[in-house]
């Protein structure tokens, strides 16, 4: 990442001596699916310019700009960014102040009402994303809502993305979520036509283990779901660092 994407506008000190940064997590999964979208656009990964979503019970979003990360949804802890399953996400800082203030919550009592009491399941007690569409589909408001949000946060974050990367040649959804979840990935391309990116509803409710692409014909930006392997990409890198 440039440091103007992971320092945090906090005293510079704090990052100098305490290494408070955004470091960003999914690495392994972005990276793979990246050098798969590579091949599957049949281009080399330094000329193209990605935005990958992996989405399971804990999300992320990365920008990949020709082979490297630019930015990431999450920061110094996985907490930052998305909706998840059972993590927040981005919020106003001040709210954990006023938590304490108001409910006499101790300090790791907030931590773990963030990380394990948030997301999805905060919002309609299910952090399934199966059960919230079943939730969802028998008209279950707070099911509804929490997937309305769930998709604008990401909805946010791809247009973001495409606005630092300059263009964008494809859209990546990746994991347990990003994978299986045809609802979610056409929630979250609705309207996103702007930015050359629209899904083809037959396309989209395929199945397949391997790479595939769900676009309209004619689409400016490809958009794909591939599964990703982490396990695999370690073993990769093992073997390179062995080689080296």
């Amino acid at each position: 990442l440039p440091d103007y994407a992971y320092v945090y506008g906090l005293p510079y000190q704090l990052y100098q001596e305490d290494k408070i940064r955004r470091y960003g997590f999914h690495g392994t999964s972005h990276q793979y699916v990246s050098q798969t979208a590579a091949v599957s656009l049949k281009q080399p990964l330094t000329a193209i310019r990605l935005v990958s979503c992996h989405l399971g019970n804990g999300c992320s979003i990365t920008a990949v700009k020709e082979g490297k990360s630019i930015d990431t949804s999450m920061g110094f802890t996985p907490l930052e960014g998305l909706i998840m399953g059972t993590r927040c996400g981005d919020i106003d800082p001040a709210i954990i102040f006023y938590l304490k203030r108001k409910t006499g919550l101790t300090r790791d009592a907030v931590e773990s009402l963030l990380n394990k009491d948030s997301g999805l399941k905060g919002i309609c007690s299910v952090n399934d994303m199966r059960e919230i569409e079943e939730l969802a589909h028998a008209a279950n408001p707070r099911a509804g809502l929490a997937i309305e949000m769930y998709c604008y946060r990401i909805k946010k974050y791809i247009g973001a993305y495409a606005a630092a990367l300059g263009w964008l040649d494809a859209l990546i959804f990746t994991a347990g979520i990003g994978e299986n979840s045809t609802f979610i990935r056409a929630g979250v391309c609705q309207g996103l036509a702007h930015l050359g990116i629209e899904v083809d509803p037959e396309k989209n409710d395929q199945k397949s283990f391997s790479a595939f692409e769900i676009q309209k014909q004619g689409s400016r930006v490809r958009v794909l779901v591939i599964p990703t392997n982490e396990e695999r990409e370690i073993a990769e890198q093992v073997v390179a660092c062995i080689e080296n």
